[in-house]
């Protein structure tokens, strides 16, 4: 039998005498003995659960052990910082836009006290939130501007840009029509890489492409603002478009050269009279349907 079985049978108490005798010849039986002896006198100290728990709470809530998750505060940081970076964005991209449909017109007050007349089916874009560094508008239609004195103000049109200090003047930018008419101050007109500048009374006009030159007219507005539009031989085909926008209707022609020039007005509260305003300079005709007029020769 070896030792480790003796020792086992030695301590379950199931050695039988030679076995024991074979057990007392092993070299460390004396200290197993001791060993034994040892274990026998040792006593635990006595513990009480509740006792240790209430002497350990106050450390347990002030001292809490180091988390896995110690990055957690630091994603909070990160979450609230790109919240607050997101309304900056928000607020500081934000526009605001302003629309007339068919036949409206609508007064918009910039942050400078800046007054804008839109004209029918016009959009005015701007950022009211940069305003004091940056005085800029889009526009998209027709507008009259008094601009309060101040920073240069630019009205940026897919046709050009039209920069001004404080003055008083109109935009028009309909489908290759673009014009720029000074009423007080100085404008500065940019097309195409070029600058021009315009006096009081003076106008810029591109039609289809093509710079046109304007005598000086004595008004101080522009005539649409008091419900009638007006015209300084300018094709019939941009006087349609404009009919259009001030009346719900669809205009359609018969055999006309719609190139022909036209100098005149239409009223906008009144339609047979403005189609009669019309059509008797050009010697048209026209008749009506629910929602169309046909112009032809007559």
């Amino acid at each position: 039998m070896n030792r480790e079985e003796l020792i086992k049978k030695w301590l379950d108490d199931n050695l039988n005498t030679e076995e024991q005798n074979a057990f007392e010849q092993l070299e460390d039986y004396d200290k197993i003995i001791r060993m034994d002896s040892a274990l026998k006198n040792f006593k635990a100290p006595e513990f009480s659960i509740d006792s240790t728990y209430k002497s350990i709470k106050p450390k347990l809530v002030t001292k809490k052990p180091a988390s896995k998750y110690w990055y957690k505060p630091l994603l909070k940081i990160a979450a609230v910082l790109a919240i607050g970076f997101s309304i900056y964005f928000y607020t500081t991209t934000l526009d605001t836009k302003v629309d007339t449909l068919v036949a409206q017109q609508n007064s918009v007050i910039l942050p400078d006290a800046s007054i804008v007349n839109l004209n029918s089916k016009s959009t005015l874009t701007f950022n009211a939130y940069d305003w004091q560094t940056n005085r800029e508008v889009n526009l998209d239609g027709e507008a009259f501007f008094k601009v309060a004195k101040g920073k240069k103000f630019d009205v940026i049109t897919n046709d050009g840009v039209v920069s001004v200090l404080g003055t008083q003047f109109n935009v028009k930018q309909r489908e290759d029509y673009f014009e720029v008419t000074c009423y007080e101050g100085l404008v500065a007109v940019k097309h195409n890489n070029k600058t021009i500048t315009l006096k009081p009374g003076y106008t810029f006009r591109i039609l289809d492409g093509e710079l046109l030159a304007n005598e000086k007219e004595s008004t101080m507005q522009p005539s649409w603002l008091h419900g009638e539009s007006s015209f300084k031989a300018v094709p019939l085909k941009y006087v349609i478009l404009e009919f259009e926008n001030q009346y719900n209707l669809k205009v359609t022609t018969e055999n006309l050269d719609t190139s022909r020039l036209f100098t005149g007005s239409f009223t906008h509260n009144n339609l047979d009279l403005a189609l009669q305003s019309v059509s008797i300079p050009l010697n048209l005709s026209y008749s009506k349907s629910e929602n169309s007029i046909l112009l032809k020769r007559e």
